[in-house]
């Protein structure tokens, strides 16, 4: 596998910050099914999918074994066609889901799920 291609993370506006026409949009991109996706993580972040395709795809997260070795990754979890999800609880820089290099690792079925990364003020 090619090296994982890195989702952009998008900065969620704070309370009292001006919003402008297109200011709160949030950008989905199409993921890298051959080569698998990353995002950054501070312990901040949420990670949007959508299926915008015309038949069910997967997404998985690949988690690391945590401090007492246990390891649950998030398999093939299914989209139906439209189905938009939210990942987001644990996505914290602990062990348990942050790989080296301070990134999550994704793993898409196919190009048509797209993927967002939101970062919380």
């Amino acid at each position: 596998m090619a090296a994982r291609t890195a989702i952009t993370v998008q900065s969620v506006k704070g309370p009292f910050a001006a919003v402008v026409a297109g200011g709160l949009d949030v950008t989905f991109a199409a993921s890298d099914s051959a080569n698998g996706n990353t995002l950054a993580i501070t312990g901040k972040e949420l990670l949007l999918a959508f299926n915008d395709g015309s038949a069910a795809g997967t997404i998985t997260i690949d988690s690391v074994d945590d401090e007492k070795g246990r390891q649950e990754d998030i398999t093939t979890y299914s989209l139906a066609v439209g189905d938009y999800v939210a990942i987001g609880v644990g996505l914290t820089t602990s062990k348990g889901w942050i790989q080296s290099g301070g990134v999550l690792n994704i793993d898409t079925s196919n190009v048509d799920i797209k993927v967002a990364g939101l970062r919380l003020p």
